[in-house]
């Protein structure tokens, strides 16, 4: 068996490692447009930052697993043709702001189209709205070869910094076609290929409208998860109740479960806004404005999160930052990604520069130059209110206040007295994640704050 994957970003490389690792005698090659992503992928220094990647790479890389950006040539040689290019949120046009930029999902289901000569198994690997599989399965109906080939929905759950481990064990493998006796062996030859590692009971088969609804619906609910618990951190802190023992309360019960109920200074990432934003639209687009404005309500409150973040930072200092150097600790979005997309630090940074504040940065994972663009845009001039540093302790040298955005298991152990010992007084500390002991930092001088508490 032969496997393509069109896209060698965060969800087809490690995706495609993780089958290639498992299933030594199918061949997987791995295509992207981009010459030096490609090139990275082929080198010792991976464009993505995953716990577990390198190996897993490093032993398949060369065996079964290439990377190339020979696109027609992989497609023409491929059995299962997996889609994973970026389906970003419009900018333009109908939908912009919501509706998802589905251009190239098109591109690709035309190559695809083109180069076919014998019948392929499609398979979205992207993320995408409901009923997509249709505008697929008409450009392919366009050429006789390619009108052969089947389309199937299998969607990722991956959670960026324990993506290896998810594809390893991953709670489900959900697969949607077509009911037809075409698309149940299409299924079934997918299903081959994920059962050589995962439990059969694991990997759930559905017709394709429910695999591609499924996918946003998990985001949306997580996304709703995290708001709702966001939104009462800033009624405990009005009232003096505590945001964790609140989540350890109710989480105890079991409707309703533990797992993200974790305050913080609001979610990132490249899926969920994007997913609940698609949601809301397409809830509009068949007629349900009261579905669209409620999914709506949990991004305007994720947005509200992180200002609201950056405000007490300003009111705190005396309400006013202007001039004074503001230490920022973490900037991906999470730990143990390098990835940035809707970070919460890019609103808090931007915020914070508004306001005059001189902002130091660090993160041990994420380019000094991805920093720059994503808070002050792309080619834009350097401003002179945003630094990066080198290491946490070289931000808050000078700093007067200390902003913990990215959970980075370093940041829980840093000598904290001596970082004090090097700040103007009164010195002030404000946990985003909630990972510090508050008590303990206040015991040592600081005036410490965390997330509803």
């Amino acid at each position: 068996m032969k496997i393509c994957c069109i896209g060698a970003g965060y969800v087809g490389g490690p995706t495609m490692a993780m089958i290639a690792f498992k299933a030594p005698d199918i061949t997987v090659t791995v295509v992207d447009m981009n010459t030096k992503r490609i090139a990275a992928w082929n080198s010792d220094t991976l464009p993505i930052y995953e716990p577990g990647l390198d190996d897993i790479v490093k032993t398949a890389r060369g065996r079964n697993l290439f990377f190339s950006t020979d696109v027609k040539g992989a497609i023409a040689a491929a059995d299962i043709i997996f889609v994973s290019v970026n389906t970003p949120t419009k900018t333009y046009g109908v939908g912009a702001g919501r509706a998802a930029d589905l251009r190239y999902i098109e591109s690709v289901a035309r190559t695809i189209a083109e180069v076919a000569t014998s019948p392929k198994i499609i398979v979205e690997k992207s993320t995408i709205p409901v009923r997509t599989a249709t505008t697929i399965q008409e450009i392919l109906a366009a050429q006789p070869c390619a009108a052969k080939c089947q389309v199937l929905s299998n969607p990722e759950f991956l959670a960026e910094g324990t993506a290896m481990a998810d594809l390893a064990n991953p709670d489900r493998v959900l697969i949607g076609g077509e009911r037809t006796p075409e698309g149940e062996k299409a299924i079934e030859t997918l299903v081959s290929v994920y059962a050589r590692w995962v439990a059969r009971d694991r990997i759930i088969t559905t017709n394709l409208w429910s695999s591609e609804l499924s996918k946003l619906v998990a985001n949306a609910f997580l996304a709703q998860r995290i708001s709702s618990i966001n939104a009462i951190s800033a009624l405990c802190e009005a009232t003096g109740a505590d945001v964790d023992e609140v989540a350890h309360a109710i989480g105890k019960d079991s409707r309703i479960g533990p797992k993200f109920l974790k305050a913080s200074v609001g979610f990132g990432g490249s899926c969920f806004q994007k997913d609940v934003l698609n949601l809301s639209y397409l809830s509009e687009h068949f007629g349900l404005p009261e579905v669209s404005r409620y999914w709506d309500s949990v991004i305007t409150m994720n947005d509200w999160q992180k200002h609201r973040f950056a405000a007490k930072i300003v009111k705190t200092l005396f309400n006013s930052v202007a001039d004074k150097r503001i230490a920022v600790l973490g900037f991906a979005f999470k730990k143990d990604t390098n990835d940035t997309r809707e970070s919460a630090a890019i609103s808090v940074c931007r915020d914070l520069i508004a306001e005059h504040a001189d902002v130091v940065v660090y993160d041990p994972k994420v380019p000094a130059e991805m920093i720059r663009e994503d808070v002050l845009g792309k080619d834009a001039p350097a401003n002179r209110r945003l630094t990066i540093a080198t290491s946490a302790r070289e931000a808050c040298v000078g700093a007067h206040a200390i902003a913990i955005l990215t959970e980075w298991d370093e940041f829980k152990t840093l000598d904290y007295a001596a970082i004090l010992a090097g700040m103007p007084k009164p010195a002030f500390l404000f946990d985003g994640r909630n990972i510090t002991d508050l008590a303990a930092l206040r015991a040592l001088g600081f005036r410490a704050y965390g997330i509803g508490k």
